[in-house]
């Protein structure tokens, strides 16, 4: 006897919610989930691409950045995370979120204190709060949410709560969120009959 062969579908393992940072309409027809790591340079490339994105579908995203460092090949991942979720406590996730893509190149320790002190953030503050890390256990529940969710490496997305196993070029990722989009407006379409 013989077992069918069964594809599963990877899905996100944990919904978001009021944890997780969040931008563009809290009713877009589109929810993309990013698992990310700040030092991964496929992830700066795709942050350059988001922009776009995001700047092209404004009214049709709404994007989750959840963390998934890769300590094994990035020493600083689990930091930079820290340090953006100490900047998150003062409302500065997404500043702080760019600057790091954009100066990737360079983080260290001593950078990302730069960095802070350059969004004009309490650096000293910060430095008290991560040099314990305070902030560890949520960058963890995000890497356990994603290992649960299938994430294996970064940058990895998920369109309407389904990874997208797809490329992350401009057009690949215009193409999911448009068909997501279409798949959303025909099921609410066919829930008004």
């Amino acid at each position: 006897m013989t077992t069918p062969f069964q594809v599963t579908v990877p899905r996100l393992a944990v919904p978001v919610g009021p944890e997780d940072h969040t931008i563009g309409p809290a009713d877009a027809p589109v929810s993309l989930v990013q698992y990310g790591d700040f030092q991964c340079p496929y992830c700066a490339m795709a942050h350059t691409i988001l922009q776009d994105l995001l700047r092209l579908r404004r009214e049709t995203i709404r994007f989750t950045y959840r963390h998934f460092p890769l300590t094994n090949v990035h020493p600083y991942a689990d930091l930079a995370a820290e340090v953006v979720e100490a900047a998150a406590r003062r409302d500065a996730f997404w500043p702080m979120h760019d600057w790091l893509f954009e100066n990737q190149r360079s983080i260290n320790p001593r950078q990302l204190m730069v960095g802070v002190e350059r969004l004009g953030l309490p650096s000293a503050e910060i430095g008290d709060e991560v040099g314990p890390h305070l902030y560890l256990d949520r960058v963890r529940r995000d890497l356990v949410g994603g290992v649960r969710s299938g994430v294996g490496g970064t940058p990895t997305f998920f369109v309407n709560g389904i990874r997208h196993d797809g490329g992350y070029a401009l057009d690949e990722l215009l193409e999911a969120v448009d068909e997501a989009a279409e798949a959303v407006g025909a099921d609410q379409r066919h829930d008004g009959y």
